[in-house]
């Protein structure tokens, strides 16, 4: 994984795009900030952005992916491998299905997956410093060139979505029964996790709450 940083850039996952637009896809890149003036949220919302915190987003071909991985919870897989990351380390970090990084009840980042052909394109915001009081941050100190050696290390060996599905529904069960779907009445406290990433909710199968 070839990785560029910057030091401010409107969106990671915008200025990556537009990048292979324009010179093509030649190999697996990622485009790193700490300070993302307006970056992508969940349903195209504004993530809110403070410089300090870390904003990346990468490239690679499908091929380079488990041959086993449901495409439609490709953001699972990106997420959890980088929650486990971090959890080695100390932090409580947990996932909320499928995409958003929590400590306790406030959300601390995010992930958003797009594809294009035979590319898939991931952004990954995770708050390393106070924001506001809606949001929370990550609960240890870290250094992101090796955190992102170690994520990227990790991708490359290509573990198994049934390795990571395995691992990501012993947390699910535990955390689930705190979040709504929605943000309605929907509870996911009765929700199914499934083998290929969706949830069965009232007899449903959905690979998104949004």
């Amino acid at each position: 994984m070839q990785i560029k940083y910057f030091k401010q850039l409107t969106s990671t996952q915008i200025k990556l795009q537009e990048y292979i637009k324009k010179n093509k896809y030649t190999k697996p890149i990622c485009f790193v900030t700490q300070n993302q003036t307006n970056g992508i949220g969940s349903r195209n919302n504004k993530w809110i952005c403070k410089k300090g915190n870390l904003f990346f987003s990468f490239v690679l071909d499908k091929k380079l992916l488990p041959q086993d991985l449901p495409l439609q919870s490709s953001s699972i897989y990106f997420s959890f491998i980088l929650k486990d990351i971090l959890s080695s380390l100390g932090s409580r970090i947990f996932l909320k299905w499928p995409n958003d990084f929590y400590i306790g009840d406030k959300k601390i980042g995010g992930t958003i997956t797009k594809i294009n052909d035979n590319l898939i394109f991931c952004g990954i915001g995770l708050n390393l410093r106070y924001v506001s009081s809606e949001f929370g941050y990550l609960d240890i100190k870290i250094k992101i060139d090796e955190i992102l050696k170690q994520y990227f290390n990790t991708l490359n060996n290509c573990p198994s979505w049934k390795q990571i599905i395995s691992i990501f529904e012993i947390e699910f069960y535990k955390t689930n029964s705190f979040f709504s779907a929605n943000n309605d009445s929907v509870s996911l406290k009765d929700a199914i996790l499934l083998e290929d990433g969706s949830l069965k909710i009232n007899k449903q199968k959905v690979f998104s709450l949004r």
